[in-house]
């Protein structure tokens, strides 16, 4: 099947597992096709899916995800002041690494908003309808939503990256407090941990609470800094740890925080 062959089939099977959208019309260009199929994908329930439909979608996705670009940990130029850290400013589902982290709400299932702008939205889009199914199952299993804090990990599916760390950070309310800050720091620890222990080298860590949770941008990059740095000076086996920032003022932060001169 070609790619436009595979998104047609996706659409229209996806389409007919709701009777709300089975008179929704298919636009013709691609790019219309291509919202549609990220709209539904972030909207679907974790249920059943057929082996032929996620046969077609692994297919579509991983070339999907070939088609917008992806860049190699292992090119990425290094921190001046620490050779295992790096500054990368992307997107961190193009991003080939052992393990990214999401950034995400406690019920962990994914952004159910079509076509939010939030990670957690983009990570489930482009990783495919396993992932949704699979963090359903994690949690009815433990039968309450994730505290804060805590993280649990996944494979990546359709990513480039290995596999995906889950995370909930604070949320600010008012003011950051001492036991927020020791959160925040929690969700980096949890994190590392969790992907050494799995045998992850490599690491890309978000911006964690810095958008809708609303965590002061400096403040959390500092936490996040000081925390990677403790614990790699505790445990050997995470090699490589990623920033990855997407608006420049966090960039700016970052690169002074591990004193980079120049452009990485």
């Amino acid at each position: 099947m070609t790619q436009s062959e595979r998104r047609n089939y996706l659409i229209d099977a996806l389409l007919k597992e709701e009777i709300r959208f089975r008179k929704q019309r298919i636009p013709m260009e691609k790019e219309g096709q291509e919202n549609l199929l990220r709209s539904l994908m972030n909207v679907r329930l974790p249920k059943p899916v057929s082996a032929e439909f996620l046969k077609i979608q692994d297919a579509y996705l991983q070339e999907r995800n070939r088609e917008r670009g992806i860049t190699d940990a292992a090119q990425l130029k290094p921190a001046a002041s620490d050779s295992r850290l790096c500054i990368w400013q992307g997107d961190i589902t193009t991003l080939k690494c052992d393990a990214i982290v999401n950034a995400c709400n406690a019920q962990m299932l994914g952004c159910f908003s079509p076509m939010h702008a939030c990670i957690d939205n983009f990570i489930h889009t482009y990783a495919g309808v396993e992932l949704r199914l699979k963090m359903n199952e994690i949690m009815t299993q433990q039968g309450h939503e994730e505290e804060t804090g805590k993280a649990k990990i996944t494979s990546g599916y359709n990513l480039p990256a290995k596999y995906i760390l889950h995370t909930v950070g604070p949320i600010i309310r008012w003011e950051v407090t001492e036991r927020d800050e020791e959160l925040l720091a929690s969700c980096y620890k949890e994190c590392l941990k969790l992907a050494a222990d799995t045998g992850a080298e490599s690491i890309a860590f978000c911006c964690l609470s810095t958008g809708v949770f609303r965590f002061p941008q400096q403040r959390a990059a500092e936490i996040a800094v000081r925390t990677v740095k403790q614990f790699m000076e505790q445990d050997s086996r995470i090699k490589k740890v990623i920033f990855d920032v997407f608006q420049d003022k966090d960039l700016i932060i970052y690169r002074k925080l591990l004193k980079c001169d120049d452009e990485n």
